[in-house]
């Protein structure tokens, strides 16, 4: 016969035995959809990093820490690897590329889960006019523009179905355009009100904001007090303003007092888009660009910018030339070009040192700082990628009439790129806290449609070359602090309050590479060419490159912001 301790002791094994069967019984593995094992998390805070797991179910992020009693549809070893919210692509141009082709893998190829767009001209309102603007463009494409409002665009890519995550702003170019068309005129108060109805609409069907691009006809035409009146029905709905500040060369500190005059007017947040200091002669300007924005931000305005990490930039051949030049649209601009005294009263304006407009080929240094990117005619795809300086050779001819003489050949529009900051300005602009980054291109690819033109290798590169060049090798920024302000930060501005960071019940937007392999490999010379260093990425809890490999997904999404219902 047992005693009374010897039954106790019994008693107690046979209790903790039945709680441990219990407890396996009741607590089976925890399954997910995707499993990313032991992989360093940058969490997007700007918080040290951590090894844990992070789990992945339906489009939101469902656990991070140690899982190793887990299973997942989709398993995926990531030690040493770095787990990173998806970079948010402060300015891309990927409206109408995507159209042509909903991979858009330069920006899936770099990271890149989340694009805001709208640079000035934007998706919406679309009017007769914008369409005749827009037919070199949609001609390249080989797209169709069938929508004449936001709505209509959602709708449009909805059905087609995108790799990445869309924020949208509306354009005041975009909207004086629908009105006025190209005239260069204040509005009548009848067509300030159409213009922001436009703006009105455009914020209830899900724009984020109000954007400007100040040096460019027909957006250089409007004043202050028209941008603060956009800007006001912008802030009404809980949006933010997005400016190409009127200048950013030596008019660079009135230009952004300017921005900070409609942000403190209209009561609304602003964005400065690719911070720099234009020009060989204002090398070291950042610095008091970077003084004048933390003033504002000192007394009270929410003020902020982003940045690329190139000393080139990019636009049309056209910005050589006044914004009067292209008073009317693009058939006024031929037109003025073939008129022999109208072509010789522009050369003399180019030719003319002012402060009264961006001569971008004077910042440049001249024909030998300005290299022709994309083209829309096969006889001249031969000059892609060349110096104006080096075709002007090959043609026999003057650069200035080089310039005209193809602006006419191309209908008036010219991709080019133009060499007019300084790396020390660069790294400067990129250790401030405030400053997040951006492409400042549409999404393409090497083959077919989208590489036949030559462009910035800022399409490819941006956010690796970041990592690599200036986290890894340089030192100009710490990993975390990098990473944030690839996520976190843009996310903010834009008002994704569940995009950029890692956290339960956040969306999976999610970007893993190696930090000690990433680099960008696109040139000036030889563009077209991913970054290395991605190694996953997921968008919505979808993967969009797995092990380097693009798949087919298209789990992007058109993101409402915060006017809409």
């Amino acid at each position: 016969m047992l005693t009374r301790t010897q039954r106790g002791v019994i008693a107690v094994v046979l209790v903790l035995a039945c709680a441990g069967l219990v407890a396996m019984t009741a607590a089976p593995a925890v399954s997910y959809d995707v499993l990313l094992r032991g992989g360093r998390i940058v969490d997007g805070t700007g918080s040290p990093w951590f090894v844990a797991d992070l789990a992945i179910r339906g489009d939101r992020i469902a656990a991070i820490g140690n899982l190793a009693g887990a299973k997942a549809k989709l398993s995926l070893e990531v030690r040493g690897l770095v787990v990173a919210p998806g970079f948010i692509d402060m300015l891309g141009q990927s409206e109408l590329t995507v159209l042509a082709d909903a991979h858009l893998r330069s920006k899936v190829g770099q990271g890149i889960t989340t694009e805001l767009t709208g640079e000035g001209a934007s998706v919406a309102p679309m009017t007769d006019y914008l369409l005749g603007e827009l037919e070199p463009t949609t001609r390249d494409l080989k797209i169709a523009i069938d929508w004449t409002d936001l709505q209509g665009y959602a709708r449009r890519l909805g059905k087609q179905g995108s790799a990445l995550n869309f924020a949208h702003l509306v354009g005041a170019t975009q909207v004086r355009a629908a009105v006025l068309g190209g005239d260069n005129r204040p509005p009548t108060p009848a067509e300030l009100e159409s213009m922001k109805r436009h703006v009105a609409r455009a914020m209830e069907q899900g724009a984020f904001g109000l954007s400007s691009s100040l040096i460019y006809p027909p957006a250089a035409f409007a004043d202050t007090a028209e941008l603060v009146e956009l800007a006001k029905v912008a802030a009404r709905y809980g949006g933010f303003y997005a400016s190409h500040v009127r200048g950013e060369s030596d008019n660079l500190i009135e230009a952004l007092r300017e921005a900070e005059r409609i942000g403190e007017q209209a009561g609304i947040g602003v964005e400065v888009w690719h911070f720099k200091s234009a020009g060989r002669r204002n090398k070291g300007r950042i610095a008091d660009a970077i003084s004048e924005i933390e003033a504002a931000r000192e007394r009270g305005v929410d003020m902020t910018a982003d940045m690329y990490p190139y000393i080139a930039a990019a636009t049309d051949l056209s910005a050589c030339l006044p914004p009067t030049a292209s008073e009317g649209g693009l058939s006024a601009l031929v037109a003025r070009l073939k008129d022999p005294a109208a072509r010789a009263a522009i050369r003399r304006e180019i030719e003319t040192p002012t402060s009264r407009w961006e001569n971008l080929y004077q910042l440049a240094g001249g024909a030998e700082g300005v290299m022709v990117a994309g083209v829309h005619t096969e006889v001249n795809r031969k000059h892609q990628g060349k110096r104006v300086s080096e075709i002007a050779a090959a043609r026999g001819s003057d650069p200035l009439e080089t310039i005209f003489d193809l602006l006419v050949e191309e209908g008036g529009t010219v991709d080019s790129i133009y060499f007019i900051m300084d790396e020390v300005d660069v790294r400067a602009a990129m250790a401030t806290p405030w400053v997040a980054f951006d492409c400042d291109a549409p999404g393409v690819r090497p083959d077919g449609i989208l590489g036949e033109k030559s462009i910035h290798p800022r399409a490819y590169g941006t956010f690796p070359r970041i990592l690599g060049r200036y986290v890894r090798e340089q030192g100009v920024l710490g990993l975390e602090e990098a990473v944030r302000k690839m996520t976190s930060l843009p996310a903010r501005r834009i008002g994704l309050l569940d995009r950029g960071l890692l956290r339960p019940g956040a969306f999976a937007d999610v970007t893993v590479f190696d930090p000690r392999t990433i680099i960008d490999k696109a040139t000036f010379e030889a563009p077209h060419q991913y970054a290395e260093g991605i190694v996953h990425v997921f968008v919505n809890g979808q993967s969009v490159l797995e092990t380097g490999k693009f798949t087919s997904a298209l789990p992007g999404r058109f993101l409402k912001g915060p006017g809409m219902n």
